[in-house]
């Protein structure tokens, strides 16, 4: 990568778990991750896996009644993140989903972890191939409206996770 940071083997294998709709059994499925977030390691070599930042499909009904909504609460005010949803959306014809990747770059965080992220996020794209959806967050307004979102995965969303737009 331009920046020189390497991407660790298990984003890969979420990527790869996430990217892939096995079939399995129901408790399997409640496994599946729905949002994982990634993070610098603390030496700013390796893009890890934010263990604390995840929402696996089996939470959602029991501890997060709208995984959209929780999006929103997992990433921090004051640094840096890239992240996978799993976002499901109907629109008139049919029921959809798409794997999006997410940089999160809050207007707060330093010059430095900017440009950090900014240049090591070519190089992690490239990692996780076949992505068909990419969004920038600078600010967690942009993400209070789903239409945003929904703009980004098609151009007749009518809802995301259930929720009408």
């Amino acid at each position: 990568m331009a920046s020189g940071v390497t991407v660790s083997d298990a984003v890969l294998r979420i990527y790869n778990d996430m990217k892939v709709r096995k079939t399995c059994s129901p408790e399997e499925a409640k496994q599946r991750k729905k949002i994982v977030c990634f993070r610098l390691s603390d030496d700013q070599k390796t893009i890890i896996v934010d263990e604390e930042r995840e929402l696996l499909v089996g939470d959602i009904g029991e501890k997060v009644s709208d995984p959209y909504k929780h999006l929103i609460t997992m990433l921090p005010k004051n640094a840096c993140r890239y992240a996978l949803y799993d976002a499901c959306f109907e629109t008139p014809e049919t029921k959809k989903e798409v794997l999006i990747f997410i940089m999160w770059v809050p207007e707060d965080v330093s010059i430095k972890e900017k440009m950090i992220y900014a240049s090591s996020k070519d190089g992690l794209r490239r990692k996780l191939s076949g992505l068909r959806c990419e969004v920038q967050i600078n600010n967690p307004e942009d993400l209070l409206d789903r239409r945003i979102m929904a703009e980004k995965l098609a151009p007749d969303v009518i809802k995301l996770e259930g929720n009408p737009l």
